[in-house]
């Protein structure tokens, strides 16, 4: 085999189609794009995936699953990963190197499956609560950070009306909304006393003048 003899394999490579070269190909006068419409026009294209309006099929099938983004970043190893790795202190790089983990993970995980029966100097990668116990026990360590409790939620701040009614509750004085009741029901009170002596004070000139002899 030589350069000037090598050539595609047979039917890999296809004639180009020559368009409006007359009736007898096939493809004469309109080119394939038949008589008139957006698609028949030069530069008449629409995104892809158009269908003229109606609802589109990739938003007509329903979704199904969730596919993370990050799910390449991260890998989960096994205690009896870690039993084969033959270096004593074992970081990312080292489970790289020793095939455990895929080249392309930032970060790794050590979950409890399995046994682990030699000791080993975990940095850089977090653990389970179970590995932890495992790797102690076999005379290991590890750097990964105890996991924290999460604080309680702090009480909700009282607004500083309330927190001012409250006060005053506490120290027997009147509310401000309680003197405005007290004020509003003193004010009814009067206004009916007034319009009590005025409605006497028509009666009583309603009334009949007597004659003089009587």
């Amino acid at each position: 085999m030589e350069l000037n003899t090598l050539k595609p394999a047979p039917g890999s490579k296809h004639a180009r189609k020559r368009v409006c070269r007359g009736i007898g190909s096939g493809m004469g006068k309109t080119g394939g794009r038949g008589h008139k419409g957006q698609r028949a026009r030069s530069g008449g294209f629409h995104k892809v995936g158009f269908e003229g309006g109606q609802m589109p099929l990739q938003r007509r099938l329903p979704k199904r699953g969730f596919n993370s983004p990050l799910r390449d970043n991260s890998a989960e190893v096994r205690l009896s990963d870690l039993e084969r790795v033959e270096a004593e202190k074992i970081d990312l790089t080292v489970l790289i190197d020793a095939g455990v983990v895929p080249a392309r993970v930032k970060k790794a995980k050590v979950i409890v499956s399995g046994r682990l029966t030699r000791k080993v100097v975990l940095t850089g990668i977090a653990v389970s609560k179970g590995a932890r116990s495992a790797i102690e026990a076999a005379g290991g360590s590890t750097d990964a950070p105890l996991p924290q409790p999460k604080p309680k939620p702090e009480p909700k701040a009282i607004p500083a009306q309330a927190e001012a009614q409250a006060k005053a509750k506490s120290e027997g004085k009147p509310e401000k909304g309680d003197s405005r009741q007290k004020a509003a029901k003193n004010a009814g009170d009067s206004r009916g006393e007034a319009g009590a002596k005025k409605a006497g004070g028509e009666e009583k000139s309603a009334k009949p003048k007597g004659k003089k002899g009587e």
